[in-house]
C-alpha cells in the first residue's frame, strides 16, 4: 500500500526500530483506563468515507476530547502528508494520545509516527470495528454516532 511506502520513507528504519514501545489496548479496557487516567484525548485515523459509512467512536460522550484526522487519504491509499502537522496543531502533547482505526494498524503506524514527535500514544488495537481477536469499539457498545 502506498501509505505504508510513505511512512516508512518518512523515518528512516533505525529511528522506527529505537522508538518507544506503543502500548496496545483493546477497546472492552477503555472505561476502566479512562477511569484510571484523565489526561486522555482521543484520534481517529480513519478516512472521511469510513466515518461517514461506519460511524465514528464519541469519546466527547466518555469525557475526552476526540479528533478526526485521517493518516491515509481515500478513494486512493495515499498517504496525508500533513497528517503529523494537524495533530500537533490539534491535539495536546501534553495529554496521552489513544488512537484508532478500522482494526489497529493504521492507528499503530501512526502511534509510531507521533510518538517520535513527542506524543505519549496508546493504540487501540482491536479499532473501531475490530481485528479478529477482540470487538473493537462499535461492538464493545462504547458511545458512537
Amino acid at each position: 500500500m502506498l501509505y505504508l511506502k510513505w511512512f516508512w520513507q518518512q523515518k528512516n528504519l533505525e529511528k522506527f526500530k529505537m522508538s518507544k514501545q506503543i502500548r496496545n489496548l483493546p477497546s472492552k479496557d477503555i472505561k476502566s483506563f479512562l477511569n484510571n487516567n484523565k489526561n486522555i484525548e482521543l484520534l481517529d485515523v480513519r478516512t472521511k468515507e469510513e466515518w461517514d459509512q461506519i460511524g465514528k467512536p464519541n469519546g466527547e460522550a466518555l469525557g475526552i476530547k476526540t479528533h478526526f484526522i485521517t493518516i491515509q487519504r481515500s478513494p486512493d491509499p495515499e498517504a496525508n502528508k500533513g497528517f503529523v502537522a494537524e495533530v500537533k496543531n490539534k491535539a495536546d502533547i501534553k495529554k496521552d494520545l489513544l488512537i484508532i482505526c478500522r482494526s489497529g494498524a493504521r492507528s499503530m503506524m501512526a502511534a509510531q509516527l507521533l510518538s517520535q514527535e513527542g506524543f505519549n500514544c496508546i493504540n487501540i488495537s482491536d479499532g473501531f470495528e475490530g481485528n479478529g481477536e477482540d470487538q473493537g469499539w462499535k461492538n464493545e457498545n462504547l458511545p458512537s454516532s
